[in-house]
């Protein structure tokens, strides 16, 4: 049974094994239509996951994935879900300027739009790569049309990460509200709780702790994320990566589709724009 009453945010970020930014140095983007997509079979498997679990989610969605499978869109929008941009081609925001940021963006928009004939109100920058060298990004989503934004990330990594940022939803532009995924504060320090590598890294029990603390202590719902590859451990095996890169991305993705049915279990979920966007949704603070 669910632990608290509080529902928290549910959030997939839609992209294929080969589209992960750690795999960048060795996987060219003109390499990626020669790859083998697992990206239909394992949102499948996702979508079928929450049907059974009457669970509703954001699905964070790449434009070249959307493009190409236009019909996993129309799924995601059937079964009750929210289709959210995660740009177009993955490339983080501080590898853009803010034409090209501001390009990638809106397109992303406009595409999903067109294939799910719904309004794309959130955004997610890859890696969650906004952060203090690209404040600009801010301004970009609101002229895009943006409700919302989950790009950064309250912590400290080697990747991304503002630790000295805001934990919970705040408005960062006028229209424009940053929903980060959970942290739990410990020692003067945020500790990640939102999922990813971590949620494969720690036990079990470890993350549903740290999610309830969350919901308990700070009595706000917690933004979880994963991707579609981390329940795939059948996915081919990428040549010639360094040893952090294979730990990273290939731990316990054996076990990971169990975990998230367990987390389906003890926690309430929904959507972000249900949560965050609707008159008796959480408010920014």
């Amino acid at each position: 049974m669910p632990r608290t009453a509080i529902v928290n945010a549910l959030t997939i970020d839609v992209e294929d094994y080969f589209q992960v930014s750690a795999f960048a140095p060795y996987i060219a983007r003109d390499e990626w239509d020669r790859r083998a997509c697992r990206v239909e079979r394992n949102l499948e498997r996702i979508l079928a996951m929450l049907d059974e679990r009457r669970t509703q989610a954001t699905f964070f969605t790449l434009g070249w994935i959307a493009e190409r499978y236009p019909r996993l869109v129309r799924r995601i929008v059937d079964g009750g879900h929210e289709v959210a941009s995660h740009g177009y081609g993955h490339q983080r925001a501080s590898e853009l300027d803010e034409n090209a940021f501001f390009a990638d963006v809106e397109a992303s928009k406009k595409l999903l739009e067109d294939l799910s004939g719904r309004q794309v109100k959130g955004y997610r920058a890859p890696s969650f790569s906004i952060g203090e060298k690209t404040p600009w990004a801010f301004d970009c989503l609101e002229r895009a049309g943006y409700l919302y934004s989950s790009s950064v990330y309250p912590v400290r990594h080697d990747h991304y990460g503002m630790p000295d940022a805001p934990r919970f939803a705040h408005r960062v532009r006028g229209g424009l509200l940053e929903i980060p995924p959970a942290t739990a504060r410990f020692f003067a320090r945020n500790w990640p709780a939102g999922g990813g590598g971590y949620f494969r890294l720690l036990p079990y029990a470890v993350s549903r702790g740290l999610l309830e603390r969350v919901n308990r202590r700070d009595g706000q719902p917690a933004i979880f994320y994963f991707h579609p590859w981390e329940i795939d451990h059948e996915q081919p095996r990428i040549p010639g990566i360094d040893l952090k890169t294979r730990f990273r991305h290939y731990l316990n993705l054996r076990r990971t589709e169990g975990r998230i049915r367990r987390l389906l279990d003890d926690f309430h979920w929904g959507r972000m724009d249900a949560i965050f966007l609707s008159p008796s949704g959480g408010a920014a603070r």
